[in-house]
């Protein structure tokens, strides 16, 4: 199939089956790949003229006039909406069969007790932490990290102030959205204890999945 993906998950998971998207986003992490736009501002001109079997797109991380005008361009799109490591096995499960892939499930089970408190900040100026309903979050449930802004909406705006009075044990500062680094790690000193992690564990999902989740429980520690 000749299949576009402007998903940076949906990207590195088709290669991991094996299969070469003929175009992505330029936020795929894939310089040898055509590229066709961001997540948020694709070249629909360029997508239309490759002539793709399918476009996969995500409900969160596209824009809803950008699969409408695929759609009224006669393109056949793909539409997931993961918010939850829970809706993992259905969602990719079905685009492996429909690419014709083969999709190892992660399994569910119920989570662990909570054993940390986190504050994960996903931007700085203004500061923004991770909420719910997201896939972050429910990574974290799923190896017993509670997340302090999980009753706040998907994305709050907060002040460090604010994080410090919720007292979380640590903070999850990963490396993107917004790049955090060893260089903010004294700034976030000043609410908790500061774990660097990779941002893509934390926020992409798809054959990274069960990986990550070993990665951030190794991480995060006890």
């Amino acid at each position: 199939m000749r299949i576009v993906s402007l998903v940076p998950s949906v990207t590195e998971t088709l290669l991991d089956w094996g299969i070469e998207p003929i175009a992505c986003t330029r936020f795929c992490e894939q310089p040898t790949l055509r590229h066709v736009g961001g997540t948020k501002d694709p070249d629909i001109d360029a997508i239309v003229a490759l002539g793709p079997d399918l476009v996969v797109v995500d409900a969160e991380e596209n824009r809803l006039p950008d699969h409408d005008a695929l759609v009224a361009a006669g393109v056949a799109v793909h539409v997931l909406h993961i918010t939850a490591l829970a809706d993992v096995d259905d969602q990719i499960g079905g685009l492996a069969d429909l690419v014709g892939a083969r999709w190892s499930p992660l399994g569910r089970s119920d989570p662990p007790p909570v054993r940390r408190e986190a504050f994960v900040p996903i931007w700085r100026r203004p500061w923004m932490a991770l909420g719910a309903p997201t896939y972050g979050t429910s990574v974290l449930a799923a190896i017993g990290v509670a997340n302090v802004f999980a009753a706040d909406g998907a994305y709050p705006e907060t002040t460090l102030e604010s994080v410090a009075e919720r007292r979380p044990d640590l903070v999850i500062a990963p490396s993107e959205p917004y790049p955090f680094a060893e260089r903010h790690r004294a700034e976030l000193e000043s609410v908790a204890p500061v774990v660097l992690v990779d941002g893509r564990d934390l926020f992409w999902w798809g054959t990274r999945s069960a990986g990550a989740l070993a990665r951030l429980a190794e991480a995060i520690g006890g």
